[in-house]
């Protein structure tokens, strides 16, 4: 089973301190668009290749553009024993439509 969580739940746990790790799956090119406060970029195709970086004692929420591809991501972490791992459900877009702030990416 995919874990998810919305817009709405990350944002009230984010802002009552709570320690959660967002990665930001998405490339470089859609990175220009704005990314969630505090998210870190890991693009999703260097997953497998950095998997030991994420932590397993802390809730990892995952997104993209959409949602979809995070999703995928989601599922794999999941296969390979990840039982801390959240899809943000509706991505970025949905965070946005929501009403909640993006910044600005940082320079790599």
């Amino acid at each position: 089973m995919i874990k998810e969580m919305d817009s709405i739940e990350l944002a009230s746990r984010l802002e009552a301190g709570e320690e959660i790790k967002v990665v930001d799956i998405r490339n470089h090119a859609e990175l220009m668009h704005g990314v969630l406060p505090e998210a870190e970029h890991l693009p999703m195709h260097l997953i497998p290749l950095k998997i030991n970086d994420l932590p397993k004692d802390k809730d990892v929420v995952l997104y993209c553009r959409s949602g979809a591809r995070s999703y995928q991501a989601t599922a794999y972490l999941a296969q390979q024993g990840f039982a801390n791992v959240y899809n943000l459900r509706g991505g970025i877009i949905h965070w946005v439509r929501s009403g909640f702030e993006i910044d600005a990416p940082t320079p790599a």
